[in-house]
């Protein structure tokens, strides 16, 4: 039995990865599509959605297959339930790509000639190296690097309320631009939540590892100035 479940956990975790590389790429695809102004690149994360869906579904499936067949325990049993609560954020993620494509694809054809008032470039490289970090701790069983998410959750939780700042002084300066500012606003408060789901990934690594949820434990990765 235990031989079977552990061909099993490691079927999961290969296929847990290759849901992490789909949707790293098509969240790589969407912000770049919002920087060129890449119609045609939105379009095609948005067409892409529907298999990351089913590659979630499939997955969820073989997970709570494995759950009733091996009735796994100890650091078996948390490692499935931490793929299966992975696998949720990393939908989510994909779904967050989606609505950044789609105000990618709205500003490519509104907003072409424009230029962005502020740069999402920072907080975009901030997000994706988060989410990346988060898959590598999962595959490397790593809690140094898991924290280290956790850790920069509240930076890029600081650079939305900067850019919030930054479109709230530049729909009062450019009334007429409104439309295409707020679909920027929608822009960052996305990428904040994809941060947010790649800190859930890495505090169900640490779960995974160290048996301890560690979630609630959030004010402690934060400075006391960012607390208030």
């Amino acid at each position: 039995m235990a031989l079977h479940i552990r061909r099993e956990i490691e079927h999961l975790k290969k296929n847990i990865l290759m849901v992490g590389t789909v949707v790293e790429e098509s969240l790589f695809k969407a912000m770049k599509s919002l920087e060129t102004r890449d119609a045609a690149m939105a379009r095609e994360v948005i067409d892409n959605d529907v298999t990351i869906d089913h590659m979630e579904v499939e997955l969820e499936e073989e997970c709570l297959k494995a759950l009733a067949l091996h009735q796994p325990v100890a650091i078996d049993l948390r490692l499935i339930i931490t793929i299966l609560k992975i696998n949720n954020d990393l939908e989510r993620v994909g779904d967050l790509a989606v609505n950044i494509a789609e105000r990618a694809l709205f500003l490519a054809h509104r907003d072409r000639d424009k230029k962005t008032p502020f740069d999402f470039s920072a907080m975009a490289e901030k997000t994706r190296e988060m989410l990346g970090k988060s898959l590598d701790a999962l595959v490397n069983e790593n809690t140094a690097l898991a924290y280290e998410v956790c850790m920069a959750d509240s930076e890029v939780d600081r650079m939305n309320r900067e850019i919030f700042l930054k479109v709230h002084e530049a729909i009062r300066a450019d009334p007429g631009n409104v439309e295409c500012l707020i679909h920027m606003l929608s822009v960052s408060r996305h990428m904040e939540r994809v941060a947010d789901h790649a800190t859930n990934i890495a505090e169900d690594v640490i779960y995974m590892i160290e048996g301890e949820i560690v979630r609630h434990r959030a004010e402690n990765f934060r400075s006391p100035d960012e607390q208030l």
